[in-house]
């Protein structure tokens, strides 16, 4: 039995990406799944993630990430993509980066050296990254000032778009920024196309 294909979209609160990454699930018949909180014990770590009422170091908040991840990747992801189906997932290792690395200010290589410990081998087979300016996202979404990381400032979510750049100019194998500024049908062609030309759904 062929093994299925794993594809991740990231990008900063506001970009699509949860939409599209159902859409794109749904039409493929993958499993849609996401991060943090997809599985009980993540739910459990998300709701503590995701308060912010509740004060939080920035090393605190990664590792409580990693461990959504780790227990993620072998409960969830690695299950399905072992028995031949598919995954799209909304967020991967690529937001720990991003969030805690680049927009809190943790030590990337120590980051890193700990997401491949919580990820155990499990990488994407590609990254799609929805870009657009923060103004625009910001523009979309509803703020939620009870959210950790929606309520946090301009230059937060600055710091993390350029580090999602970053990533993906580092690493263009793996990644592929898409445009996600315009209409829902012109990012979802331009996901199509992307994952065509990777020739992802084999």
């Amino acid at each position: 039995m062929a093994r299925g294909r794993f594809l991740v979209l990231e990008g900063i609160d506001g970009c699509g990406k949860s939409t599209h990454a159902r859409d794109v699930a749904a039409h493929h018949d993958a499993l849609f799944t996401f991060e943090p909180g997809d599985s009980t014990l993540g739910a459990q770590l998300r709701s503590w993630l995701l308060n912010a009422s509740e004060p939080m170091v920035p090393v605190t908040e990664a590792l409580l990430m990693l461990s959504d991840r780790s227990h993620h990747a072998a409960t969830v992801v690695e299950p399905v993509l072992a028995a031949g189906r598919s995954v799209v997932s909304d967020r991967y290792f690529g937001s720990t980066l991003a969030y805690q690395g680049y927009g809190r200010g943790l030590d990337l290589g120590q980051l890193r050296t700990a997401t491949e410990l919580a990820l155990g081998g499990l990488w994407p087979d590609l990254i799609l990254l929805l870009d657009v300016p923060v103004e625009l996202a910001n523009e979309r979404r509803a703020r939620d000032h009870g959210d950790r990381f929606e309520s946090a400032d301009h230059d937060f979510h600055e710091r993390v778009r350029a580090g999602y750049l970053a990533m993906a100019k580092a690493d263009p194998a793996m990644w592929c920024v898409i445009d996600a500024s315009g209409t829902r049908d012109e990012v979802r062609a331009a996901i199509d196309r992307a994952c065509a030309e990777r020739a992802l759904w084999q």
